[in-house]
């Protein structure tokens, strides 16, 4: 049986906060792999994703600029091609 969904692990849990409106993602190593920055586009509230000093995207909702950063992040941590060595 799975936990319900508000005690499980995500994303955001590796988000740092400071200076206020900004976020660090960091990694297992402690290495910062993206940063969220709040903003405002006219009425609406915004998050910049940054990956790598590189733009990813805009976001609704610091959870989901999390989940974003995370997602792109994970590519990184597995081998090319393709699974168990098959060719």
């Amino acid at each position: 049986m799975h936990p319900p969904p508000s005690e499980r692990w995500h994303p955001i849990l590796t988000a740092q906060e400071g200076p206020t409106g900004t976020w660090h993602m960091v990694d297992p190593n402690g290495l910062v792999y993206g940063v969220i920055t709040i903003r405002r586009r006219e009425s609406q509230i915004v998050y910049r994703c940054e990956y790598r000093g590189e733009l990813l995207g805009w976001a609704s909702t610091l959870r989901l600029a999390a989940l974003r950063l995370s997602q792109a992040n994970v590519p990184r941590h597995s081998s090319a091609g393709p699974p168990n060595g098959a060719r």
